[in-house]
């Protein structure tokens, strides 16, 4: 389908949706036309403030150090999908695809976690967790026996000192 006419079949659809729809496609074009693009949003577009203690950064953007991805918005930066960026802190709950900090071990998993990306609760190392398949073993400590039904079925070991 040509430019021109996938214009005119969006310009149809949004007038059609009234003045609301009619000014958020006059702001994308003039988003556009200032040099922007959908596919290149920036982190300030991926969601409003005020979430909590961390912020939204578009998909691609680096991890900053220190923190996890704890929540994911797939319709984010103008459909590229978004990710929530927290502190690592014992007990959270981080998306797949997260960075693991130093000192921090996976163990549990849920597939619907992070609308549907999955995801894996992470921990401070210590005697005696279960960590799940992919979790780093930190300095000083050693994986021993394996427990089959661990981190939701996907198996677990347990986390002994060196």
């Amino acid at each position: 389908m040509s430019t021109h006419r996938t214009w005119k079949r969006v310009a149809t659809t949004v007038a059609g949706r009234g003045i609301g729809a009619v000014a958020a496609a006059f702001a994308l074009v003039v988003a556009v036309l200032l040099g922007g693009t959908v596919a290149g949003a920036t982190s300030a577009e991926a969601k409003p403030a005020g979430w909590g203690s961390g912020r939204w950064a578009c998909a691609g953007e680096a991890v900053d150090p220190g923190n996890v991805n704890t929540d994911h918005d797939p319709k984010g930066c103008g459909g590229r999908g978004s990710w929530y960026q927290e502190p690592a802190k014992d007990g959270i709950w981080t998306c797949s695809g997260s960075p693991v900090v130093t000192g921090y071990v996976i163990t549990g998993h849920q597939r619907t976690g992070c609308d549907g990306a999955g995801a894996w609760l992470h921990n401070i190392a210590r005697v005696g967790l279960l960590t799940c398949p992919g979790s780093p073993v930190p300095a000083g400590f050693r994986s021993t026996t394996y427990q089959a039904g661990g981190c939701n079925g996907l198996g677990a070991w347990v986390l002994a000192r060196a």
